[in-house]
């Protein structure tokens, strides 16, 4: 007697994909209930680049700024790294910590979902209506600064290059907020990783100010792939003969992340299942 084995059908790209478009969704939704946030977020921005552009103008007025880039090139730049913080600024992986701390992880982990993969379309549902809020930014942020446009190829290659710094942050989020399982608590190791990123990933200062081997060294670092990388080729500090050089760089460095991300969550879940019995 012969046994019929019934093999489940191959589930699509678009099966597997639409769980986490809706939570995408889900995210964004939830993000535009906050509407006083979104005037917040705004306004704080405008204030820290009223801020910015009086102490550059300060330093090139007294002739105590690095020689080589003019003002309005600092000013464009400054303009561009707030707009893109916008977006950087966002951690979705931060309900790994509230997971733990209020145990639902335990659960989420038995759903038939990819969590690291939740945690990203959560992120980039939120990251969408902070990308919306760049529009209304930007139109306030020109009213005080004039910035400088690139040509066409130029943006293009600083879109790919932000999107490959966004998927470096979020994978640096990742590992902070995974530290959780072993931890419990991680703000005192998120408050210095984001001092160092902040001042090494070229946000606040651009990192070709620094001098000589220092500036190559903080070049080198998986910060300087966030936001440095793109804001120069935005600038045309990296022409187009070294597109690709800087965005294996960033590439490297996300799949180096990527590998650790993927052997610190196999840990954590072991973890998480000792500690339950």
């Amino acid at each position: 007697m012969s046994v019929v084995r019934f093999e489940p059908a191959p589930r699509s790209l678009r099966d597997v994909l639409a769980p986490y478009l809706a939570f995408a969704a889900k995210a964004f939704s939830r993000e535009a209930t906050y509407r006083m946030e979104v005037f917040t977020n705004v306004g704080s921005l405008v204030v820290r680049l009223y801020l910015m552009k009086t102490v550059w103008t300060a330093l090139y007025a007294q002739n105590a700024a690095p020689a080589g880039v003019p003002l309005h090139a600092v000013l464009t730049y400054t303009v561009v790294a707030l707009l893109m913080s916008l977006v950087l600024e966002i951690d979705g992986t931060r309900a790994i910590r509230d997971k733990i701390h209020d145990g639902s992880i335990a659960t989420d982990l038995m759903k038939p979902i990819s969590l690291p993969f939740y945690f990203f379309s959560d992120g980039v549902g939120m990251t969408l209506l902070h990308a919306v809020l760049i529009v209304p930014a930007l139109l306030v942020s020109l009213l005080l600064v004039h910035i400088d446009v690139p040509p066409p190829h130029v943006l293009a290659a600083f879109a790919v290059s932000f999107l490959l710094g966004y998927l470096v942050n979020f994978l640096l989020n990742f590992l902070m907020n995974c530290v959780a399982f072993w931890t419990l608590e991680t703000f005192a190791i998120q408050l210095m990783v984001r001092w160092v990123s902040d001042l090494l990933s070229g946000q606040i200062v651009p990192l070709i100010f620094f001098p000589g081997l220092l500036q190559k060294i903080v070049l080198a670092l998986p910060f300087a792939a966030i936001y440095s990388t793109p804001l120069l080729i935005y600038l045309g500090t990296i022409p187009p003969s070294g597109y690709l050089a800087a965005m294996a760089t960033q590439l490297a460095w996300g799949l180096a992340f990527a590998i650790l991300s993927a052997i610190v969550w196999r840990a954590a879940q072991r973890r998480v299942v000792v500690q339950g019995g």
